[in-house]
């Protein structure tokens, strides 16, 4: 995910999987298209054909329905929003919240150990601190470990206003 767009009145991160994407369709083009050669060929072929095609093109058509995801965030000063935009094959979804109550962005890590390793996984999220949608709301579902994560919640931060100061952890 990356920062589309930066101005006073409006950020914009956006997640647009195309590499994935690519070589997903050319997978599923890989199975497919020879698939239907050895059905073309007949005779016993057309069996071992199809099961080629379906099993394989399948695996990835099904493949692309989980993993291209594309996914765009907008907070917006003016209108005092945030929009949470989330497009799949299936379909679209959009969440909004209120910009005002926003707080602050953070990461949300969770840890893993395998084989004796333990590896954190980090996912950026937006903390709602007042009214219907108060909670921790996820930018992206999944948890990565690349420095996207980090840049991310830096970007929210920075361009949100000045944090309110919190007249009792003030120090006299």
């Amino acid at each position: 995910m990356k920062v589309t767009r930066n101005t006073q009145n409006q950020l914009i991160l956006a997640k647009t999987p195309w590499f994935i994407g690519i070589m997903l369709v050319f997978f599923i083009l890989a199975f497919v298209g020879p698939g239907i050669l050895l059905m073309s060929a007949g005779g016993e072929n057309i069996w071992f054909g199809l099961i080629f095609a379906l099993g394989g093109g399948g695996l990835g058509f099904g493949a692309f329905c989980v993993f291209v995801r594309r996914v765009q965030v907008v907070l917006d000063r003016n209108r005092d929003s945030i929009l949470i935009r989330r497009q799949s094959i299936f379909g679209y979804d959009v969440v909004e919240h209120v910009l005002s109550n926003l707080s602050h962005a953070e990461l949300e890590s969770t840890t893993s150990t395998r084989e004796g390793r333990t590896s954190t996984l980090y996912r950026p999220v937006l903390v709602l601190d007042e009214g219907m949608s108060a909670g921790r709301h996820p930018i992206v579902e999944a948890f990565s470990n690349g420095p996207g994560s980090d840049r991310l919640v830096d970007a929210v931060n920075d361009w949100l206003p000045a944090r309110k100061v919190d007249s009792d952890s003030q120090s006299a």
